[in-house]
């Protein structure tokens, strides 16, 4: 897969063979395309076609980092300095573009009316998702209904596009291919959750990003709904102030709030609970050694810190 990206990467724009290298060499977990990989390997699929669409997928992920870096205004993704940073705003927005375009010229090599249409669908779900998180910045109000709602858009989406196009490889059943594409939302939510968690409780060195980026962004995400709902008066008034200003100068107070709340707790089990609805669907799987990398990668997404 790795060459395959490497390969549909080459522009005759330097800058663009530029900052589209510095990103997919920054690595990444790559659990979109394993997910893919693996899932289409333990379905018995034998073609390349998965190599191709695995690329597709990490290619609409990067183009997704790439514009909410410059939307979000981020300096550290994995750990580096993020494009936007060392590019400026409009170079990374326009790379953005051409990932979006490469792949779905790569798609179109696939030649399957079903892959282009989930891939189309999946690529717009997620530009709404961004839409409808935009929305929710610096808003106190965002209950818990609502921000499910941006992580199954912004990021299940791509997850559940990845572990259907598995199943439409493996000429699948609609009732199966229904079942694989869950795997896929139910890895995406906790996946995203645990990022969550980590964003009040993980090191920036370990995490790749800044401790307390959410909050400094002025995003509610689920700790800090958690808190609005369970804390006390002063708990919420602290929190409300730094959603509303985007403030995060008093990051060690509401970190300690988060964690004598028991706000990561609530995070991570709802995490755990979305990976155990994951793994019932993996272990139905035929017994093989990529069944078994599934059933580690669920296991992964919610015990990483990282």
């Amino acid at each position: 897969m790795d060459e395959v990206i490497r390969m549909r990467l080459q522009s005759e724009v330097v800058l663009v063979n530029q900052i589209a290298e510095y990103i997919i060499g920054a690595g990444g977990k790559r659990l979109r395309p394993a997910l893919l990989l693996l899932l289409s390997a333990a379905g018995g699929y034998r073609g390349r076609d998965h190599l191709t669409l695995a690329a597709v997928i990490e290619f609409i992920h990067t183009a997704t980092l790439l514009h909410d870096d410059v939307v979000d205004e981020s300096s550290l993704r994995r750990g580096r300095a993020t494009a936007n940073a060392l590019f400026g705003n409009a170079a990374s927005v326009l790379v953005g573009d051409f990932l979006y375009s490469r792949a779905f010229q790569m798609m179109v090599d696939v030649g399957t009316m079903r892959v282009m249409r989930v891939l189309a669908d999946a690529t717009n779900v997620i530009a709404e998702g961004e839409v409808l998180q935009l929305l929710n910045v610096h808003d106190p109000d965002v209950d818990e209904d609502r921000y499910m709602q941006v992580i199954r858009y912004k990021t299940a989406k791509l997850f559940e596009a990845s572990t259907r196009l598995a199943a439409i490889l493996c000429e699948r059943s609609a009732d199966e291919e229904e079942r694989w594409a869950e795997l896929g939302r139910r890895i995406g939510t906790a996946f995203q959750l645990v990022d969550d968690a980590l964003d009040y409780s993980g090191v920036t060195a370990d995490i790749g990003k800044n401790v307390g980026d959410d909050l400094r962004e002025g995003k509610p995400t689920l700790p800090i709904i958690y808190l609005l709902e369970n804390g006390s008066a002063e708990q919420r008034e602290l929190i409300r102030s730094a959603i509303i200003e985007g403030d995060n100068v008093n990051l060690d107070r509401i970190q300690t709030a988060i964690r004598d709340s028991g706000a990561l707790q609530y995070t991570r089990a709802m995490a755990k609970a979305e990976a155990d609805a994951a793994l019932a669907i993996v272990t139905a799987l035929p017994d093989s050694p990529h069944r078994q990398s599934l059933i580690e990668l669920c296991a992964f997404a919610i015990r990483r810190d990282h």
